[in-house]
């Protein structure tokens, strides 16, 4: 019996991506669901808050720890120079939003090409662990980001290639899905994080450029979606799907009979 879509087509790679999708969206209503869900909504959390912690190094300035609760919330402890401009607090701030945004486009681009599958989950479990010795100073984060990371190093070693593929294309779509779950977070002023009120990132962004912080969450939102529509489109693009044509002999003369 033939496959209803050849495999490395366009449509096997909508149906892969697609799949994913449901799966994150089901989760949540489905028993157990959120227990499921729960280690990979942390990781998305350590995306956005090592989003801040790394663009606060870009910026010349000091990132110092990272905070992760129970809640699923988080937040990264910077520290800025006085005579640091303006745009450097506004720029850590919107690097926290955008980080599972760029996470999840790159994760949806390498699942495009099968020689990136694996060394692309031994990346991100190599930089979990790093992040966790260096930067994470947590419970929460010290119980389930090894263990993400644990699951992450097993399936690149030792899982079929279809369900490496699957885990980053899985991994992709919950980062870039990321972005509607912070929705209200995005057009929040003052948010409540591990029990405290403090700026949100746009409420940051606001307070350092002025600009009110619901111009900010709205530019925000179009970024991602362009970056998430971008990589769909790369790892959709039929050109690249199809396989190359044979190649051709140097010198068809050869061929010919005497």
């Amino acid at each position: 019996m033939q496959p209803m879509v050849a495999p490395g087509s366009q449509a096997e790679q909508v149906g892969r991506l697609l799949l994913a999708g449901i799966i994150v969206v089901a989760l949540p209503s489905l028993p157990f669901g959120n227990y499921l869900l729960y280690p990979f909504v942390i990781l998305t959390t350590w995306f956005h808050e090592m989003g801040h912690g790394l663009t606060a190094l870009l910026m010349g300035q000091h990132f110092q720890q990272l905070m992760i609760y129970p809640s699923g919330s988080g937040v990264a402890v910077n520290a800025i120079d006085r005579d640091a401009s303006a745009f450097v607090p506004a720029a850590i701030a919107a690097g926290g939003p955008l980080a599972p945004t760029v996470a999840g486009a790159g994760l949806i681009m390498a699942s495009a090409h099968r020689k990136l599958w694996r060394p692309t989950l031994w990346g991100v479990a190599a930089a979990i662990l790093i992040s966790v010795i260096i930067y994470v100073r947590s419970p929460v984060g010290f119980a389930v980001l090894p263990l993400v990371a644990a699951t992450l190093a097993v399936v690149a070693w030792k899982a079929p290639d279809g369900l490496a593929r699957f885990m980053l294309q899985f991994l992709g779509v919950i980062a870039a899905m990321s972005m509607i779950a912070d929705f209200n977070y995005l057009f929040t002023e003052i948010a409540v994080i591990g029990g405290e009120e403090i700026r949100s990132d746009t409420g940051q962004m606001e307070e350092a450029l002025m600009l009110p912080h619901w111009v900010w969450a709205i530019l925000l939102l179009m970024v991602s979606a362009v970056m998430i529509g971008a990589s769909l489109k790369y790892a959709l693009n039929e050109d690249r799907l199809r396989p190359p044509p044979p190649k051709r002999p140097a010198n068809v003369l050869q061929f010919k009979r005497d």
